[in-house]
């Protein structure tokens, strides 16, 4: 059977420009692209696991406009269950979105519809109850995710959450969370710690979670649990060309991969997951676009096999 993961989280419409450099304050740059993707990290992460393989279900909201319908069609068209997404009155979300030609990028988000999700149905209650993996973001309003996750832990789902956009944490929501995923600018902000040394972080998170998964962009990832594991996964070596949803292809893969393999069982098994998640996210980056680039399994079963083949 597949792995079943519920994602309560923000849909948006992206609307990115491609151009040279990206702007310094107050400095204006002549783009040379336009185009607009379905994204918003909650969107993207259920899309990335629907595309991983997962049975997954979304919890959200879009408004009554144009842009609510396209990203409803989207979520489906990648396999998402929506059944429950709300649409309210007013505007959906939308992601103003910059890329340079080193696949650097900068976002703004309007929340829109994002910010009426603010109490969670009794069927919502039984969709996460039903999963494996409850998969969490912080574009939505902090008393659902909150909310979500305490659901989720009395159930018996494991609560990963990612720490995105980074924001200090309730300790309400911190004692709920299974895995926290972050890189190194949010574990900073979450760890109210300055530093740039990914131990340091590490051994700081772990005293507020028991499992922290820090991604270092085209470094890979490290992981530390209070067990004592400790690992560091390189990432494949690509051309990237977007990055912009490469996060979100890696926490979406790895829920998935941990709930297939039955969470952190072993170092072996932790060790797979890892690999699996930085494949999805390398897959990711070398597509333009949020959505769209998000990879399907048969893409990260083979740049996985290309690059970790044989690692112990």
């Amino acid at each position: 059977m597949s792995a079943r993961v519920v994602v309560v989280g923000s849909t948006n419409l992206d609307l990115v420009v491609t151009a040279p450099q990206l702007p310094r304050p107050g400095e204006t740059v002549l783009g040379e692209d336009f185009r607009t993707v379905p994204g918003g990290k909650g969107a993207n992460q259920a899309v990335a696991a629907a595309r991983a393989g997962a049975a997954c279900d979304f919890v959200g909201a879009v408004g009554d406009d144009e842009f609510g319908v396209q990203l409803r069609a989207s979520l489906v068209g990648s396999g998402v269950d929506v059944g429950r997404l709300r649409t309210v009155p007013g505007a959906s979300g939308v992601a103003l979105i910059a890329v340079d030609r080193s696949a650097e990028n900068f976002i703004v988000v309007a929340p829109g519809a994002n910010g009426a999700l603010t109490d969670l149905s009794a069927e919502d209650r039984a969709t996460i109850a039903a999963a494996d993996v409850l998969l969490l973001q912080l574009e939505v309003p902090m008393p659902t995710v909150v909310r979500a996750a305490d659901w989720a832990r009395a159930a018996g789902t494991t609560v990963v959450l990612n720490a995105a956009p980074a924001a200090e944490l309730p300790a309400e929501l911190l004692d709920l969370v299974d895995v926290l995923v972050v890189n190194e600018h949010e574990a900073a902000t979450v760890a109210g710690l300055v530093s740039d040394e990914p131990a340091a972080l590490l051994d700081a998170l772990l005293e507020r979670v028991p499992r922290v998964v820090l991604t270092l962009g085209a470094r890979g990832a490290a992981y530390a649990d209070r067990r004592g594991l400790r690992l560091d996964v390189p990432a494949p070596l690509i051309d990237a060309v977007d990055t912009t949803a490469a996060g979100d292809a890696f926490t979406g893969a790895l829920a998935v991969s941990w709930a297939e393999r039955g969470g952190a069982v072993s170092e072996e098994s932790v060790a797979a997951s890892l690999r699996w998640a930085c494949a999805a996210g390398a897959a990711c980056a070398r597509r333009p676009g949020a959505s769209t680039a998000l990879p399907e399994r048969t893409a990260i079963d083979a740049l996985y096999d290309a690059t970790y083949r044989g690692a112990s």
